[in-house]
């Protein structure tokens, strides 16, 4: 085992822990811990919302798919980081306009009492599963460096991770995401000098011509594959509780829309120097065995330097920023939905008992989840299609409709959210036997399936108010005679 990445561990972790439990305040409701009152600047938006999209894939799957792939492997993780900012743009008005409300409580207002559980429970399990996805980037990654077993990376991840979130709630995760933040880039930096003094875009070149690459460069090779993958993100990402937390916890519009801006330059430059650092393995590990994540074996080969300490430190913290923003923001979706159920006052007593033990439950479905799949990017692809396939669509019109439509948002939730849910389950095991497509190529019958069920929905509750109108004008005609 080697003692200096393993003291690495425990101060960076007690590092992270001490910054996200430093004085926490003394919340008074769900507002308060699951949004920090509202009061983030733009600079706060942006750094919490760069960290919570640079997670395990950035790291450790990107530098992998561009190793095998190239330039396109900016598809599968970066350009959808990027194009998902840019949407939000001009959404962070309306989002911010929710207030404290969650996107449940949007749903329910726009399609009725039915559709808040449903919404809630496809929320949460998104959450739960992304959360999963970091938690398996854990365990590999310091089973791959530290030798440790897998189950005791991803506890000691997860432990750290829960302490503070628990602890203090948004505030403290936001907190951590700003020292995360600069860390990510330095690790980024330093990954990218080292290879460019191991390795060459020439040597890149030649190495890719013998491996029989052809389309090592070209930025649309494999695009049909990538394509549904960047949709896949995009579709998940714009409806995540993750952002819209953000968004909603800015202090102005204007803030919001200030950190969305810079976050999405500060990724769209970062994930360009992750797939060349990618890029850049392949004359260094071409005909290597390897039995881990490329980023892991760099760090064993580099051991003893500080350029090892350094991306190592830096593949923790894209670890640990989004588990904790995925574990705080599903935590805020369980509570409030548990507070609505159990008719607790959002600042009456017990609230933060209820705040913590829904951060705990989240965490603790996450560990399960860590346990059964073993695979980042196929843990990763799992949870998106939750949100994809069975939330944007009903999710995006309950934002921009003015009308209440229970039938649209009802059908849509439960074909896609239903699809979403057998795929998932024949992928994990239990419906094995059911003849699915594996994720990517099931989005479009999923988001077909939603959006179809929302427009049979939307027309089936006009029928029905139509029907009504003309029941109401002739009890007014019969009144009159």
């Amino acid at each position: 085992m080697n003692v200096e990445l393993l003291a690495a561990v425990l101060i960076y972790g007690g590092v992270v822990a001490a910054v996200g439990l430093w004085f926490p305040r003394k919340f008074t409701d769900l507002d308060a811990f699951f949004l920090g009152s509202r009061n983030l600047g733009p600079a706060r938006v942006g750094f919490s919302l760069f960290a919570s999209w640079i997670g395990a894939a950035s790291l450790l799957v990107s530098t992998d798919e561009a190793f095998r792939g190239g330039v396109g492997a900016y598809w599968i993780i970066g350009l959808p980081a990027v194009a998902t900012l840019l949407v939000f743009l001009p959404l962070a008005g309306p989002i911010r306009a929710l207030g404290g409300r969650t996107i449940s409580d949007r749903m329910e207002a726009c399609y009725g009492r039915a559709a808040r559980p449903a919404a809630t429970l496809l929320i949460v399990w998104y959450m739960v599963v992304l959360a999963g996805s970091q938690m398996v980037a854990a365990g590999e990654f310091l089973k791959t460096v530290l030798g440790t077993s897998y189950l005791a990376g991803l506890g000691v991840a997860a432990g750290i991770v829960l302490a503070y979130s628990a602890a203090g709630g948004f505030v403290s995760v936001v907190r951590t995401h700003a020292l995360q933040f600069f860390l990510l880039l330095a690790g980024a930096a330093a990954l990218a000098f080292s290879l460019g003094l191991r390795s060459s875009w020439g040597a890149v070149s030649a190495t890719a011509a013998r491996a029989g690459k052809s389309g090592y460069f070209a930025f649309f090779a494999g695009a049909d594959r990538n394509a549904l993958v960047a949709l896949s993100f995009v579709l998940a990402w714009t409806i995540s509780p993750i952002a819209w937390q953000r968004i909603q916890a800015a202090r102005t519009v204007g803030a919001a829309r200030g950190g969305l801006a810079g976050g999405a330059v500060s990724l769209a430059v970062f994930y360009a120097g992750i797939v060349a650092a990618g890029m850049l393995f392949l004359p260094v590990f071409f005909g290597r065995p390897v039995s881990g994540p490329l980023v892991s074996e760099y760090v064993n080969l580099r051991a003893g330097s500080p350029v090892s300490g350094l991306v190592f430190v830096a593949v923790l913290a894209a670890v640990f920023s989004t588990m904790d923003a995925a574990v705080n923001a599903g935590g805020f979706s369980l509570a409030g939905d548990l507070a609505v159920r159990l008719r607790r006052d959002p600042g009456g007593r017990g609230q933060m008992a209820l705040a913590r033990a829904a951060t705990l439950a989240v965490g603790a479905g996450a560990f399960l989840v860590a346990v059964r799949f073993q695979d980042i990017l196929k843990t990763l692809g799992l949870a998106s299609k939750i949100m994809a396939e069975g939330l944007f669509v009903p999710g995006m019109a309950a934002l921009l409709m003015k009308r209440r439509a229970p039938l649209a948002g009802l059908v849509s939730l439960g074909a896609g959210g239903g699809y979403a849910l057998v795929c998932f389950l024949a992928e994990a095991g239990p419906l094995a036997f059911v003849p699915v497509r594996p994720w990517p190529w099931s989005l479009p019958a999923g988001l077909a399936l939603s959006a179809g069920g929302f427009g049979l929905g939307f027309l089936g509750d006009r029928l029905v108010a139509r029907a009504k109108g003309r029941e109401a004008e002739g009890r007014l005609t019969f009144g009159r005679k």
